[in-house]
C-alpha cells in the first residue's frame, strides 16, 4: 500500500513535467485519397427540438462515387441524421446508406462526424466539417480493403453540384 501511495505522490509531483518532455512521434499517420462521393439529397425535414437537440433528417436519394480502386452509384434510401445544438453552433451527423460498385457489389456505409461553426483555440472564427466513414464490404470481395482501414472525409465546396461532394481518405 505504501509503494502505491509513493507512486501516486511521484506522479502528482512530477506528472506535469512529463508532458513538457513529450515530442511529436515520427510515425505520424499519412492520408491516401480513396474516393469521392457525389451525393444527391432529398428534402430536409426536422423532428423538432428533442431532449438532445434539434433532430434533422436529410434523405440520401442517390449519386455516384469514384476513386482509384472503386467506382459506382449511391443507393437511394439512406439518410443523414443530424443533431444540431444551436447554442454551441455544433451539429453531430450520422449518415447511413449503401453504395453499389460498377461490378454489382453492395457496400454499407456509416459516416459519423461533426460540423462546428464557432471559434478556434485562438478565438478566431472557424468552420469545421469532418467525418469518419466506416465501410462494410463483403469479406470475399475485391473491396475487402475497405473493412480493414480507418477513413476520414471532408466536404468539397468548390464543385457545382446539387447535393454534397465528399472527399474520402484512407489513414495509412
Amino acid at each position: 500500500m505504501r509503494k502505491i501511495l509513493i507512486a501516486i505522490i511521484a506522479l502528482v509531483a512530477f506528472g506535469s513535467n512529463a508532458y513538457a518532455q513529450v515530442t511529436e512521434p515520427k510515425d505520424t499517420p499519412q492520408l491516401e485519397f480513396a474516393l469521392q462521393l457525389k451525393v444527391t439529397l432529398g428534402e430536409t425535414y426536422s423532428c423538432g427540438e428533442t431532449q438532445h437537440g434539434q433532430r434533422i433528417v436529410i434523405p440520401i436519394t442517390g449519386g455516384t462515387f469514384e476513386g482509384p480502386n472503386i467506382r459506382g452509384t449511391i443507393v437511394n434510401g439512406g439518410a443523414d441524421y443530424q443533431l444540431a445544438n444551436k447554442a454551441q453552433k455544433r451539429t453531430e451527423l450520422e449518415a447511413i446508406y449503401s453504395i453499389k460498385t460498377d461490378d454489382g457489389v453492395y457496400i454499407h456505409v456509416r459516416n459519423r462526424g461533426i460540423i462546428y461553426d464557432g471559434k478556434d483555440v485562438n478565438g478566431n472564427p472557424s468552420f469545421y466539417f469532418k467525418a469518419a466513414p466506416q465501410f462494410e464490404a463483403p469479406a470475399d470481395s475485391r473491396y475487402a480493403w475497405l473493412n480493414n482501414a480507418l477513413f476520414v472525409c471532408a466536404p468539397d465546396f468548390t464543385q457545382q453540384f446539387q447535393g454534397i461532394v465528399l472527399n474520402v481518405w484512407r489513414v495509412k
